[in-house]
């Protein structure tokens, strides 16, 4: 073990790498709180458990085989080569050369994995470039996927393959060194020993690819590392958490709102006392709003869902009114969240690209007024959201366990709750049960009638 200034180099861009993906880190996580508070302690187990099955075991994936076994050979090929990471980062620190050579057969096994995971990986991120660039599967298109989403998409895969070239460099460059100094290299490459015929026969060159190699792959990791935070692969971090605290309800039950039920208990019971909610020193309690009308208004758990969204359309592609034809799409929703996050609280990312589409979105005069540019109307209109049909299909669709229904309801509440701008039929429905104790436009008096029709008409039948 030595130490130079490589090595003292190395800790400074390590040091900058990860302080800089900390520091987005933690202002993700303050957008994110800036979300009702909603208590999701308890079930521990049950949690753990969905974790293990749904974002560990890639359970939901598997739905639709072709894309799961080349997200598989990508998702297991990030863990096993994560694990070379930590002997670079030993390496880096303290001048060491492959630290971990002293485990012997589990190292070979280990080195050898890595490359045979490294070309699958390869193969897979061609297999994925040509499914959402060339063969043209619906998902992978409509208005919230283009700009910005879709250069995202295919700059993630470009990212992996110069990884995994990076890899192949510094192996086949070590491996043909070392043999032309005579010696043994620890560990087995079944790839790179194809490769070191395209190298130089000189020593001097050899190392300075190999070192090329070395920093080209852990640089581009650190990099990469800061990267995810503005792009939809953030997925591959925030998606452990999103499934460890998704609702355990049935998926059908919708939740209440507080207030309005301590209201109808006060009107079923005289002596039922409404709970006051807490309020600061010397100051009123606020009215909390029915709904959601900005970010600010969804619980945080909404939130969470943005920054773990993978944008692979599952949702969409399921939800029958984007089917037919409407303007809904569950995904849609899901990265207006998270834009509208980005554009109220400016978060201080790396690499913060514009928001794709706002041009389109917004009619100048909201442009201009920031307080009346909300996620309601700003981002997600009335007509999208009235064209869902509650069926929980883009739920039970998604890999990570989004849902995008939440969202959508809470905002439908403040419609109807805040502005009375519920469709017209709704109105008359609502004006019916307010009036009539149900949603037909019959008097109580008059609602068996058909009953009455029924038994004139069936004895009648009955005499002739």
């Amino acid at each position: 073990m030595h130490f130079s200034i490589q090595n003292i180099l190395f800790l400074l861009v390590a040091v900058a790498g990860f302080g800089l993906f900390i520091w987005q880190a933690r202002k993700i996580r303050a957008n994110i709180l800036v979300g009702r508070d909603r208590d999701m302690s308890g079930h521990v187990n049950e949690r753990l458990w969905k974790t293990v099955l749904v974002a560990f075991g890639q359970q939901k994936m598997f739905k639709r085989l072709t894309p799961a076994i080349l997200h598989l050979i990508v998702y297991v090929g990030f863990i096993v080569i994560n694990i070379e990471v930590i002997e670079i980062l030993i390496d880096g620190l303290f001048g060491t050369h492959r630290v971990l050579q002293f485990l012997g057969p589990l190292y070979s096994a280990l080195t050898g994995t890595n490359e045979i995971l490294g070309a699958l990986v390869v193969l897979a991120v061609a297999a994925f470039w040509w499914r959402r660039n060339v063969k043209g599967i619906r998902r992978f298109t409509g208005p919230e996927l283009r700009a910005w989403p879709k250069l995202d998409a295919n700059i993630i895969l470009y990212i992996e393959v110069a990884l995994m070239a990076a890899l192949f460099l510094m192996n086949s460059a070590d491996l043909k060194l070392h043999q032309l100094e005579g010696k043994d290299l620890p560990g087995a490459f079944p790839i790179s020993q194809f490769l070191t015929g395209l190298l130089p026969e000189n020593t001097t060159a050899l190392h300075a690819l190999e070192r090329v190699g070395w920093w080209a792959h852990i640089v581009g990791i650190l990099c990469f590392l800061n990267y995810l935070p503005s792009s939809k692969h953030f997925h591959i971090i925030m998606a452990f958490p999103n499934v460890y605290f998704s609702r355990l309800m049935p998926q059908g039950q919708f939740s209440n709102v507080d207030s309005i039920t301590h209201e109808v208990k006060a009107m079923m019971d005289p002596t039922y006392e409404v709970p006051t909610p807490p309020a600061s020193e010397g100051t009123e309690a606020a009215p909390t709003a029915f709904g959601a009308k900005d970010v600010n208004d969804l619980a945080w758990t909404n939130l969470l869902h943005a920054y773990s969204c993978t944008e692979c359309g599952r949702c969409t592609s399921v939800c029958p009114a984007n089917l037919t034809g409407k303007l809904l799409s569950p995904r849609k929703i899901i990265m207006d969240t998270r834009d509208r996050m980005e554009e109220k609280y400016n978060s201080p990312l790396i690499f913060n690209p514009n928001l794709y589409g706002k041009e389109a979105k917004h009619d100048p005069q909201e442009q201009l007024d920031k307080e009346n540019h909300t996620l309601l109307r700003g981002y997600v209109t009335p007509e999208e959201l009235w064209a869902c049909t509650t069926c929980n299909a883009c739920v039970e669709a998604c890999p990570v366990n989004i849902n995008p229904l939440e969202s959508i309801i809470e905002m439908r509440r403040f419609l109807v709750l805040e502005e009375s701008a519920a469709p017209n039929s709704l109105n008359v429905m609502f004006s019916n049960i307010e009036n009539n104790g149900a949603p037909w436009a019959f008097s109580p008096s008059d609602r068996f009638n058909w009953a009455d029709d029924l038994y004139v008409a069936d004895k009648s039948a009955t005499v002739a």
